[in-house]
């Protein structure tokens, strides 16, 4: 779960992690009001989006006076922010944040993620900071000190120190440095993060170590035990489809291609979408409609993919272990009732009964094209598209 810079500033202030003053505005007004309450000599007015690159697209702004911060803010609400990370349909700007300006000193980088390869957080900074970590990554990848955390202990103060020692901190900032990475690292877990990225991570001219940008996001697996980040979610950033689909407790990314796929098992969605490929087309999604693959739950999964006007074809590729085959080609069926499916539908069926599977899906109403093997549900549903 994705939150907002504003917020992730609010969570991790709960742990002292320092952070610039500031706050959250809606209106150009609210900027200008803000503003004039922080005092400084100049606020910074940030776009609020699920995307990092905004100062690049003109999502980041400096205002001199709260005159000017309700000028940038009139222009920047409501427009539609584009950066590498939305793709080129962009995301709409409906809040801001405005901070005070700081005399920085120094830019650096700080992250914490979970390497899974190894079961553990990893830390990872660079001196190199206010800049893409991929950009430092591929171009020099000593530049980047990782400090992999054994969870059984947590981290340790001399790993805290080594960081702020490879940072090129020395005298009394190293104190201030690594009292911020154990800081972050206590709220990471204790907000069961996936991923908190400092970048910049500043030093001020008056020696201080704050987090100027912030970009946290939430393990979803976790949320049930914080009922509390319900509030930070925010629909307006997220895929209508993929929302509609978690309601139904359907796993469902949206993609770019034109085969809509409705797949039981994530490893199967995979190998789904991977011959897709090999068969000369592209997948309009990942969906994993679980194990059960009952008619109520097909029936979600028609309404999102017939919901996406990219889709040109279905393949539906379902293998029946507890859930017997011929119970979901009835389902299908089913479902086919209560949805108004207008593109050719290809089904593969493999498992418990499914010979029977494939005659009733064979004797249906609707002309279903049926598969044996996956290679051949997939060049089907190509062949489908060329017609």
């Amino acid at each position: 779960m994705k939150i907002h810079e504003y917020q992730g500033k609010e969570v991790l202030k709960r742990y002292g992690v320092p952070v610039p003053r500031g706050q959250v505005a809606k209106t150009a007004g609210e900027a200008e009001r803000i503003a004039r309450e922080l005092g400084t000599k100049v606020t910074v007015i940030k776009a609020q989006i699920h995307a990092g690159g905004r100062g690049k697209a003109g999502g980041v702004k400096l205002a001199k006076s709260p005159d000017e911060a309700r000028q940038i803010a009139e222009h920047m609400l409501g427009m539609t922010l584009v950066t590498q990370q939305t793709g080129p349909e962009g995301k709409k700007v409906l809040q801001l944040l405005v901070e005070e300006g700081l005399e920085i000193e120094r830019e650096l980088y700080l992250g914490m993620v979970i390497d899974r390869a190894v079961a553990r957080v990893v830390v990872m900074a660079s001196a190199q900071g206010g800049m893409e970590i991929e950009e430092v990554a591929a171009r020099d990848p000593d530049a980047i000190l990782k400090v992999y955390v054994d969870p059984a202990v947590g981290l340790m103060p001399f790993q805290a120190n080594q960081i702020a020692f490879g940072l090129g901190f020395d005298g009394p900032t190293v104190k201030s440095c690594a009292k911020f990475v154990r800081n972050l690292y206590t709220a990471f877990v204790a907000c069961d993060a996936s991923l908190a990225e400092i970048n910049p991570l500043v030093v001020t001219k008056d020696g201080g170590v704050l987090a100027l940008d912030a970009k946290i996001n939430l393990d979803d697996n976790a949320l049930y035990r914080h009922p509390e980040y319900a509030d930070l979610r925010d629909l307006n950033e997220e895929d209508p489809l993929e929302t509609e689909a978690a309601k139904n407790g359907l796993s469902y990314i949206k993609l770019d291609g034109e085969v809509g796929c409705m797949v039981n098992g994530a490893g199967l969605a995979m190998a789904t979408m991977d011959l897709i490929q090999l068969a000369g087309s592209m997948p309009a999604n990942f969906l994993d409609v679980g194990g059960t693959a009952g008619a109520d739950r097909v029936a979600a999964a028609f309404r999102i993919l017939m919901s996406d006007s990219h889709v040109r074809a279905v393949l539906v590729n379902i293998f029946g272990g507890i859930v017997r085959c011929d119970r979901v080609a009835n389902g299908i069926i089913e479902a086919m009732k209560t949805v108004r499916v207008n593109v050719p539908v290809v089904v593969r069926l493999q498992g418990t009964n499914a010979a029977e599977a494939r005659q009733v899906l064979q004797t249906a109403d609707f002309p279903f094209q049926v598969a044996d093997e996956l290679a051949e549900a997939a060049q089907k549903v190509v062949a489908a598209l060329r017609k």
